[in-house]
């Protein structure tokens, strides 16, 4: 069965869109990857899409998502991108404490995203290793 992990930040604009679109870039169908957001924006952070598209990283269909139980329920693994998220029905969580990329620009969102795919690589790799 294939692994999910669900990735959730507050507006699902930046944060999460970032480690999805580098999860679903590096796992490619080996690894089922979804986002939401408590608070949902009403889409995506263009600096977000821009920063992913860099790498040659299309998430241009993507739309920003409520976090729901049902949702959390597909994820095998959840990952808050930010302490103190409200989650209904996590059980098992990941907390990566992560600035809010909200106003940034390409240049500024760089080390984010470096930051995020060292660690978005090694959650797909132990998924994957199971």
């Amino acid at each position: 069965m294939t692994p999910t992990v669900l990735f959730v930040c507050v507006h699902n604009a930046g944060r999460s869109q970032l480690a999805a679109g580098l999860a679903a870039s590096y796992a490619g169908d080996a690894v089922r990857v979804l986002s939401a957001g408590t608070e949902p924006e009403a889409q995506v952070s263009a600096v977000v899409m821009d920063s992913l598209a860099e790498l040659g990283i299309d998430r241009t269909d993507q739309v920003p998502t409520l976090i729901t139980s049902a949702l959390v329920e597909q994820a095998d693994v959840v990952v808050a991108l930010k302490p103190g998220l409200d989650l209904p029905g996590a059980p098992a969580v990941q907390v990566w404490p992560l600035p809010d990329p909200a106003g940034w620009d390409v240049e500024g969102i760089r080390p984010l995203r470096e930051h995020l795919e060292e660690r978005v690589r090694a959650l797909v790799d132990e998924l994957l290793a199971d």
